[in-house]
């Protein structure tokens, strides 16, 4: 009988640990991705600046690229400028709107690319997709992932806690995501990766129930661990699927909808998956998921986010149609505007009582 096996798109190397940014070009060189120091470095205009200055000594060879934000534009304009630099390799060097931007323009320029983060806001550090804003609003656009990932928890300490808390509202969701996906195929035959939700599902139920707090160092490791395995999940699942259901579904639609008004993307996604497990009916859940989004300051309702019932329904109800062609809960059930209103109170009762 033959043995069968498959590949596994993953990164080269993951990094996390205190003093890892440090090590930046030892790690490039160990790796054998820049011998010669050649690389081009994305940073922001603002904080990326200073991690510049830190930075410079060690990396005499690096030519270093302002990007101006997480749009599309950004993202073409440093692909334009790093081309024919003769780079071993790209380093996207910030939060989550840089290292999209800098996959993006890896991806469009043929460099591998490997993401330093400094904040753990989203899963975007390991996952195979760029989201940039564009005329249209945001989209997402396919890359290769990072092939690697370094993450320093002493630069992680010092971001804003909500980035923080942001990213566990993103790995959180990946349970509901996982439940949207096998609701699928229960009802339309979608075929289900078993070892993609297995991944992206422990990654949300090791945060989920995870007892420490942002400034703990073994919550920041489980957390900057789970969104790399969030991230593998999806290149085996070759989509977004187990980290995407309705909760991603309604964050995109606040912020189609309301696009100077929208939370952080971790925060929107972790109120979508809490919502999202109450219309499945799974009450116990979605108990454990408010709460351990509330210990962690995370909003449980629309208003804590400052959205109003009426366009909270609106945004669920419009959710649908921000992902052509995928089946969650919002599918299945299909409701007016006035059911997702009952519901939604029901829900509001629910974590207020």
């Amino acid at each position: 009988m033959p043995v069968l096996t498959r590949l596994v798109p993953s990164p080269l190397f993951v990094e996390v640990r205190p003093g890892a940014l440090d090590a930046l070009g030892g790690i490039l060189a160990d790796q054998r991705l820049s011998a010669s120091g050649r690389i081009a470095v994305a940073i922001s205009n603002g904080s990326g600046a200073a991690m510049r200055r830190r930075l410079e000594p060690a990396l005499p060879g690096a030519d270093w690229y302002n990007v101006d934000d997480g749009s599309l534009d950004s993202a073409v304009r440093l692909a334009e400028s790093v081309r024919g630099g003769h780079y071993d390799a790209m380093v996207g060097l910030g939060g989550g709107k840089i290292i999209d931007a800098a996959k993006y323009a890896a991806a469009r320029v043929g460099l591998p690319l490997v993401a330093v983060a400094t904040n753990l806001a989203h899963d975007g550090i390991c996952s195979p997709v760029s989201t940039l804003d564009n005329d249209a609003g945001r989209g997402s656009y396919g890359v290769p992932s990072p092939i690697g990932i370094i993450v320093d928890l002493d630069v992680i300490r010092q971001a804003p806690p909500r980035f923080v808390a942001a990213g566990i509202g993103d790995v959180v969701s990946n349970i509901s995501a996982c439940a949207d996906w096998e609701l699928s195929h229960a009802v339309t035959g979608e075929p289900v990766d078993g070892l993609a939700v297995a991944m992206a599902r422990s990654a949300g139920e090791n945060l989920l129930r995870h007892p420490g707090n942002t400034q703990d160092q073994d919550l920041l490791t489980a957390l900057a661990e789970a969104l790399v395995l969030s991230g593998i999940a999806m290149n085996i699942a070759g989509s977004t699927r187990p980290s995407s259901g309705a909760c991603h579904e309604i964050s995109h639609a606040l912020d189609v909808l309301y696009p100077k008004r929208s939370a952080q993307h971790g925060e929107q996604v972790g109120l979508g998956a809490a919502f999202a497990s109450f219309l499945r009916g799974e009450r116990e859940l979605t108990g454990l998921i408010v709460e351990r989004l509330a210990s962690h300051g995370l909003p449980v309702t629309a208003a804590q986010i400052g959205f109003t019932e009426a366009e909270f329904t609106d945004a669920v109800h419009y959710a649908p149609n921000t992902r052509p062609g995928r089946f969650t809960i919002l599918e299945h059930l299909d409701l007016s505007p006035s059911a997702i209103r009952d519901a939604y109170a029901d829900y509001v009762q629910a974590v207020n009582s």
